[in-house]
């Protein structure tokens, strides 16, 4: 009998050794790669770490009820992807996202919904114009002696060189107008660098925490985010930025960082928010996802995930748009030259912060 079982042995491994297949004809299936299997992964793991289930007032133990049904492990790998993605955008948060073969799950209607208060051929034709400078991702353009700067990514690296150009050029200028409308984010530091030249002492903007459980108070202690000024002379006088609703994520912590200032004035429509930094986790079957695993406050305890609001909330106006003009970034303009109608900006609610418990 074991003469027999060894005979049989080596027969399966000569025949085995002779076909392409022989791998998925010995070895069973890895379990973790079904589809049953990669919804719990991915559910599970939103579950324990997702920050903001409480403030989008999303039951994510209803949507895994709604979802579940509709999985099996027939599921072809287009179909779960197209499921998974659906599901996630139950969250509606630009910082959730599944990447695969098959590209990334990531649903923008409601980003895509925002007013968007800016017309980049305008802007370009009569306000940067031809003989605009470029410094790195910053191109800038002297306007009634007020120096108008567009960054369009913070994803774009900014070098201290880049900000010495700036710091340089509003020298001796009535201020700087910094124009972050439909900038929909990218990397903190880059925020961190530009927003350090308009700083002169380390400054707190805001509170962050980050989720480490399932149920709904599992966060660590809030930790401040501070701002501090760069080696070099800071700019100290006025500085205007231009917000609107798809200025997203880093866009959103800039906006913050810049509202604490003295010498900052936020102008446009809120932001579109994004306040949490996102994590990232990848699949058994090679997927990966991403989603915001933290929550931060701005000094008065209100979520940046809901925007930052502007000092003066104004409209970019149709007719000027037509006109090839920008209502905003005229009024920027004004302001800094001390021909607004608008009312001088009150700081004051800079002293009643509040520290999170």
């Amino acid at each position: 009998m074991k003469l027999s079982e060894n005979i049989l042995r080596a027969t399966l491994i000569g025949f085995c050794l002779g076909t392409v297949s022989c791998e998925s004809w010995l070895l069973p299936p890895d379990p973790s790669v079904r589809p049953t299997m990669i919804f719990d992964q991915l559910w599970e793991d939103i579950h324990q770490r997702y920050a903001f289930f409480e403030q989008k007032g999303v039951d994510w133990m209803a949507v895994r009820d709604k979802y579940l049904p509709k999985v099996n492990d027939t599921l072809e790998d287009q179909e779960l992807f197209a499921l998974l993605g659906d599901m996630l955008y139950e969250l509606k948060d630009g910082h959730v996202h599944l990447q695969g073969s098959y590209g990334k799950s990531k649903p923008w209607e409601w980003y895509q919904d925002h007013p968007g208060d800016y017309n980049e051929k305008n802007i370009h034709t009569n306000y940067l114009r031809r003989d605009h400078w470029v410094s790195g991702p910053l191109r800038h353009q002297v306007i009634d002696s007020v120096l108008y700067i567009n960054y369009r990514s913070f994803a774009r690296d900014l070098t201290e060189a880049n900000l010495d150009i700036i710091v340089e050029r509003a020298m001796g200028l009535k201020g700087i107008v910094l124009d972050i409308r439909n900038n929909s984010g990218g990397n903190l530091k880059n925020a961190l660098k530009i927003a350090s030249c308009f700083v002169q002492r380390e400054t707190i903007f805001a509170f962050q925490r980050v989720k480490n459980g399932p149920g709904p108070t599992d966060f660590g202690t809030w930790t401040p985010m501070t701002l501090r000024s760069r080696k070099k002379d800071p700019y100290l006088g006025q500085v205007v930025v231009l917000t609107n609703r798809k200025s997203y994520s880093a866009s959103t912590f800039f906006a913050q960082m810049m509202r604490v200032l003295p010498n900052a004035t936020l102008l446009g429509e809120r932001t579109g928010g994004g306040g949490g930094t996102p994590a990232y986790g990848e699949l058994s079957n090679g997927w990966l996802y991403r989603f915001s695993a933290t929550q931060t406050i701005d000094l008065e305890g209100k979520q940046l995930e809901n925007g930052v609001s502007p000092t003066f909330r104004i409209k970019l106006l149709r007719s000027d748009e037509i006109a090839g003009r920008d209502s905003i970034i005229d009024e920027a303009i004004r302001l800094l030259s001390g021909n607004s109608n608008l009312a001088a900006p009150s700081n004051s609610w800079n002293k009643r912060q509040v520290l999170p418990r």
